[in-house]
């Protein structure tokens, strides 16, 4: 069952929002993606909720896929006003469409020690260099944010492992 719909007395908003995200990452693990769900919420509505479709498309980030379509929903590219919430840290790419979005608040669940770019190798959406900044929450629900992401990892080594040694035997 999806944690979102177990929910129900949220300790915040962005535990909210951050749980539907979170449900967007399992639906990603599930058809053999990365396990990384956005969602972009303005004024208290759910505008999109996305998950990672990298398989598919190298550019197809949860965060890229969810700032398009709150975009189309709002008839505009402006997304000022709009939070993103995230269940992993941004890569330089989607670091970037956040500025260029002009998203006012980015919260995100865990640190990607080997991408991130909000804080960890790169804080693009806070260089003052930039036309736009945004403000930056870290760490909500980040145990359940970087579990999934371990859990997906850790599934795909000993999968790779078994059938290496499938191989090796026939």
């Amino acid at each position: 069952m999806p944690v979102f719909s177990q929910l129900t007395s949220p300790g915040s908003d962005d535990e909210f929002y951050m749980l539907r995200a979170l449900d967007e990452a399992a639906a990603a693990a599930a058809r053999g993606d990365v396990p990384v769900g956005a969602a972009v919420v303005r004024d208290g509505e759910i505008l999109s909720v996305c998950s990672n479709r990298k398989e598919a498309d190298p550019t197809a980030h949860a965060e890229i896929l969810a700032m398009r379509r709150a975009a189309v929903s709002l008839g505009t590219w402006n997304l000022r006003r709009c939070v993103l919430y995230v269940t992993v840290e941004p890569c330089p790419m989607c670091a970037g469409a956040v500025v260029l979005a002009r998203i006012s608040r980015l919260v995100f669940g865990c640190f990607d020690p080997r991408a991130g770019a909000c804080g960890t190798l790169y804080d693009i959406v806070r260089d003052g260099r930039l036309n736009h900044r945004c403000s930056v929450v870290s760490g909500v629900l980040k145990e359940q944010c970087a579990g999934i992401m371990v859990d997906y990892f850790r599934r795909r080594r000993t999968a790779g492992r078994q059938q290496y040694d499938v191989h090796e035997r026939s």
